[in-house]
């Protein structure tokens, strides 16, 4: 996601602010920068990543949010079953 993208989804998130350090860190070509520039609490509010307890909390609090269907890109020796995991807890 860059230039753009990051300009319209971070506002929609409560991240204007964040959002336009972003936006100009990345088109002035410093894209260290622009990661270092994200929230922290956004990513944490939006990635599945960590302990599995952790995730499990993350995937029901996004069940009770409504979320119907998770972007699923496993990490790791086995994908598969990774996958199989989350879904397990759907």
């Amino acid at each position: 996601m860059g230039g753009r993208g990051l300009r319209l989804r971070l506002p929609s998130y409560g991240y204007e602010a964040a959002a336009a350090a972003v936006q100009e860190h990345y088109l002035a070509g410093r894209k260290k920068d622009a990661e270092a520039a994200v929230p922290a609490e956004l990513l944490e509010q939006i990635c599945l990543a960590g302990p599995e307890g952790y995730v499990r909390d993350r995937v029901e609090v996004f069940r009770e949010a409504g979320v119907t269907m998770l972007n699923v890109t496993p990490v790791g020796p086995e994908p598969a079953r990774l996958v199989e995991r989350v879904r397990s807890w759907l």
